[in-house]
């Protein structure tokens, strides 16, 4: 509360902040954890992360042409991104003409006929990348892809390429669908929930709260992290008079103090301890029903896993065997299991293995298709999974480009596009040219940063459509646009008619969001409102795109949406019942499972320790506890017991006796990869914590100038930022 009135006032926070995950209000722009249904919401439902989102949004500062009139680029790279994000809302659009320090005011026509020259000189669309963030709504994320198409590339990378690829990949080629099989009503009802590389005290704080339900109907949790998070321990709950009072609900039963990058060995093993029970009690702990009529595998799956090395996977977990056992036997005593997971397992080389592996433990014991039971990847953006539904992907299945270009009369490119990690390389090598940014902050979220920034910064054009400033504005192309939007607080009048927009949960919920507020600024336009500018500019009348109708009318944009998007029939008359709908899940609905195989599919994947060299160690990217993503709110981790200052990393009191530190010295961090190139963070406070020996930890983007670009998850090539092998250099030390 104290942040959101000092940024918004006294007046504006309370009608956010109880129109904010309501029925008729606005989505939450933080994390998409599901909404409970209508009826059942809490007058303040929000979490504490959700209010510091929309006070950063509906903040009363301004970043207007005097601003950047007075703060030059070289100026504005100096500055922290703590500080860029607190300057305010973007209020004009701008421009960087090639050869200038300052970004200056630009008219919006002349904005998108800036835009559409650039694309047209190109020699090939796929010199073009259209990025998106998981802010963007369903609308402007199926009109950005429609815009990208018609324009002749699949060059769509998003924030998903950073996070739950390695999640879409393994789910579909074992499920047949790449998206979590569960309701929120499975998790209360669930008798075992496995909480894995997930800090929902930082990240998704409203899912405490569904853990507190589950527990008080008689729940177990089995929590699994390096770290000992707050979140993953105790909840009290601060809309309930025992939270208030410090008589919370224990979280955990059961901690696994794992090393980084053990979930695939851990989960190897609990299969192999399920099998041993299975034969020690026969028909109580294996579901051979399930297996039989619904998988395929499963003879080669219990052949790998009953001929397990125990001392790999002791080495890989850092664990005891007696600690496995104790949670392998949660899990044969279990009925009912939710398995949740985020970041911590989806950011490692072998993220798709371990994926697969919590799902051959799931089909082990028969835990889809059931109530209170299921595989729930907890996604950290809004709307990323709509995103992705409303066709933003480099690789977009054949059968939904054949209905795009039925619906609009051209042939759309087949050739599979750039991810994230293409898209730096193809900026950086000369091979694209024009960047457009549909919200987020790329440059900040990308690893590898020195070698992100110079790409971007060799682009011919950059163009970034946001509500606040941030790093990606700063580094830019020789030519760069900023353009303004509304944000989900804000009243949407496109087409002088209220507009509302969709988003999608992480448990394939749909349903509408709409803003009250004043817009911060005039000149503001909608997402929406600028996707159809651009391709107005850019393609004129090909195709005969109604794009001037999509921008006056948003059901018209709906409309084509139930025409294209699988499973979305009807999706303009749907997303109009109160609460909306939620979009259909084979193995969650009927246990049909639409892989190659028409059948859920076991899978095999090799054991093998990683070996860290002596005097090294693991470092994992985390979020403070005041931060979202790359957005800052503030300098404080009070989870963590860290005040003002984001430059710490967390080491074991082991690592700092066998390395020769203390606690409180000032290190530099230094990445070793095999490409023989340095990379640097300098000037950490070295922080003692409660860790794995050998695995560290520190905040994120302060260390993505630490992942290397090429170091990625296999098949996914998400960025490894869970496992980045350092030493550490004293500060003032000799480089080398």
């Amino acid at each position: 509360m104290r942040m959101a009135v000092q940024q918004m006032g006294v007046a504006h926070t309370a009608r956010n902040l109880l129109r904010l995950n309501q029925v008729d209000g606005f989505d939450c722009m933080s994390c998409a954890w599901p909404d409970p249904a209508p009826g059942e919401r809490h007058t303040a439902e929000f979490c504490e992360n959700g209010a510091k989102a929309v006070a950063e949004e509906a903040t009363k500062e301004r970043v207007g042409p005097e601003f950047f009139a007075a703060h030059s680029l070289t100026d504005l790279a100096g500055r922290t991104e703590h500080w860029l994000g607190k300057q305010g809302r973007l209020t004009h659009p701008m421009v960087r003409r090639a050869g200038s320090e300052h970004y200056e005011p630009i008219g919006w026509d002349d904005a998108f006929a800036l835009i559409g020259a650039h694309l047209n000189a190109l020699t090939s669309p796929d010199e073009a990348l259209f990025y998106t963030s998981g802010r963007t709504s369903n609308e402007a994320a199926f009109l950005y892809q429609l815009f990208a198409r018609a324009y002749g590339t699949n060059n769509l990378p998003d924030c998903s390429n950073m996070c739950h690829e390695s999640t879409s990949v393994g789910l579909a080629d074992t499920i047949g669908i790449g998206k979590g099989s569960v309701s929120l009503r499975d998790i209360h009802e669930a008798d075992l929930i496995v909480i894995s590389g997930q800090n929902p005290g930082t990240n998704h704080p409203r899912m405490l709260s569904a853990l507190e339900i589950a527990k008080q109907g008689g729940a177990r949790i089995l929590a699994i992290n390096p770290l000992r998070e707050a979140g993953l321990l105790r909840f009290d709950n601060p809309q309930r008079p025992l939270g208030l009072a410090g008589r919370g609900t224990e979280l955990a039963d059961h901690f696994l103090q794992i090393r980084s990058g053990g979930d695939l060995a851990l989960f190897q093993a609990i299969g192999h301890l399920l099998l041993q029970a299975e034969e020690e009690r026969p028909g109580s702990v294996v579901d051979r029903e399930f297996i039989d009529e619904h998988t395929v595998g499963y003879e080669a799956y219990a052949a790998h896993v009953r001929d397990l090395d125990w001392d790999e996977v002791l080495a890989a977990t850092g664990l005891t065997r007696g600690e496995i056992e104790t949670a392998a036997r949660m899990f044969a005593d279990s009925k009912r299991i939710v398995n949740c997971w985020a970041m911590g397992i989806t950011q490692h080389h072998n993220a798709v293995a371990t994926i697969k592996e919590f799902v051959n433990v799931a089909l082990l014991q028969g835990m889809i298709g059931k109530p209170g039971a299921g595989l729930c990847p907890v996604r950290g953006h809004s709307n990323v999974q709509g995103d992705r539904t409303m066709g933003i992907w480099e690789r977009a299945p054949e059968s939904f480009l054949d209905a795009l270009g039925a619906e609009f009369g051209f042939e759309p490119p087949r050739a599979h596009g750039l991810d994230a990690v293409a898209a730096v390389r193809a900026l950086r090598d000369g091979k694209a040219k024009v960047f457009l940014g549909m919200g987020g902050n790329f440059v900040a979220a990308m690893s590898d940063t020195e070698v992100t920034e110079a790409a971007l910064r060799s682009a011919e054009l950059t163009v970034q459509i946001s509500t606040k400033l941030n790093r990606s504005h700063v580094v830019c192309g020789s030519t760069a646009l900023i353009l303004p939007t509304l944000g989900r607080t804000e009243r949407d009048l496109t087409g002088g008619t209220e507009q509302r927009v969709t988003v999608e949960d992480s448990m394939s919920a749909v349903h509408a969001s709409r803003g009250r507020m004043k817009p911060a600024g005039e000149l503001l336009r909608s997402e929406v409102d600028i996707i159809c500018g651009i391709a107005r500019a850019t393609l004129g009348d090909r195709h005969g795109i109604p794009w001037h109708a999509f921008a006056e009318d948003y059901d018209e944009i709906r409309e084509r949406i139930g025409r294209v998007v699988p499973s979305c029939e009807g999706y303009a008359d749907k997303i109009r019942q109160r609460g909306g709908f939620t979009l259909p899940h084979p193995p969650r609905d009927s246990r049909t499972f639409p892989t190659k195989q028409g059948k859920a599919v076991f899978s095999v994947s090799p054991l093998a320790a990683v070996r860290v060299p002596t005097g090294r160690l693991v470092l994992q990217t985390i979020r403070s506890h005041d931060q979202f993503n790359t957005t800052i709110y503030g300098l404080d981790d009070r989870y963590r017991g860290i005040h003002s200052g984001r430059r710490v990393v967390f080491i074991s009191p082991a690592d700092l006796a066998e390395l020769g530190f203390a606690a409180g010295e000032i290190v530099n961090l230094i990445s070793e990869w095999d490409d023989g190139v340095q990379r640097r963070a300098d000037g950490f406070r070295l922080v003692e914590y409660s860790t794995p020996k050998g695995c560290i930890a520190a905040y994120y983007p302060e260390t993505n100038p630490l992942v290397p670009l090429d170091s990625v998850a296999l098949e996914s090539n998400t960025p490894t930022s869970k496992w980045v092998v350092v030493r550490l250099e004293r500060a003032g030390a000799p480089r080398g």
